[in-house]
């Protein structure tokens, strides 16, 4: 018996079904894989994306460590250089003894520095000393004797006989020229005040003298003053040997600068000088 159309219809579309659906899961199948693949690609780009950003801030982050040294270096420069901006200023620029021979003639007691008087001859300096600073009148002056090659003395004395005054000098500036740094006498000793120091109103003085009546001059004098600012007078001994006197002397300072405390013997017959003494003093 044959078979009818309707049975031979549903049969062929039975045996269909299993194809459609084995080529509807293949196609599931294929659409599944590309999913996969094509997520592990965007993991991988991610993944890599991640690598080199990682890669390219790494050098970035090392810039800093460098930038905080370079500051530190810089900072040494000016540090070496501060001496140089703080050397010392000049501060003599304006002093009126900016010479150099000005400030090494300040020890000197003749001739005064602003004077424009100055001595070739070692002689011709304590002579001048002697006569127009401490008064001799026509003196016997000796020879000099050098104490070294730019310094030594001269003795002064009143006439043929009678005691010596030791004049000392120095060549103190560039040209050679010869100052007069003080006087001493055998018979006329000054131990207070020193020479050099810087005295001031009441000044103390003390010292050992020999004189007719014992009786000494004391006169105080200031550079560029021909008459001096304090005259007096001590007592020591009227023996041949000397005998202690000591002072209190007051006066109107002049001001700052040089100057000579300076001791003089007198004669009883006419009062001229027979003798000094004279050392270097400065007023505070």
């Amino acid at each position: 018996m044959s078979d009818s159309p309707e049975s031979t219809s549903d049969d062929a579309g039975s045996r269909r079904w299993p194809l459609i659906a084995g080529v509807l899961i293949a196609i599931g199948a294929l659409v599944i894989a590309l999913v996969l693949f094509t997520g592990g690609d965007d993991d991988t780009e991610s993944a890599a994306t991640t690598d080199v950003a990682t890669t390219d801030l790494a050098p970035t982050s090392t810039e800093p460590a460098v930038a905080t040294t370079q500051p530190v270096a810089s900072t040494d420069a000016p540090v070496e250089t501060t001496p140089d901006t703080v050397a010392p200023e000049p501060t003599t620029t304006d002093a009126p003894d900016t010479d150099p021979d000005e400030i090494a003639a300040r020890d000197a007691i003749w001739p005064w520095v602003e004077s424009p008087t100055r001595f070739t001859d070692p002689i011709d300096a304590a002579e001048s000393f002697a006569i127009d600073y401490i008064g001799f009148s026509d003196p016997v002056v000796g020879e000099f004797q050098a104490g070294d090659n730019r310094s030594g003395e001269v003795e002064v004395r009143a006439g043929d006989v009678g005691p010596w005054t030791v004049v000392f000098v120095r060549q103190l500036t560039a040209d050679d020229s010869w100052w007069v740094l003080g006087a001493v006498s055998e018979n006329i000793a000054v131990d207070e005040p020193e020479q050099g120091d810087v005295v001031e109103s009441p000044l103390d003085i003390s010292g050992s003298a020999s004189a007719f009546e014992g009786a000494v001059d004391v006169e105080l004098r200031a550079d560029g003053n021909g008459e001096p600012i304090y005259v007096g007078f001590v007592t020591g001994s009227g023996a041949p040997e000397r005998g202690p006197f000591s002072d209190t002397i007051e006066f109107t300072s002049p001001g700052v600068g040089g100057g000579a405390l300076v001791l003089i013997s007198r004669s009883p017959e006419d009062d001229s000088v027979v003798e000094a003494s004279a050392l270097r003093i400065f007023f505070g």
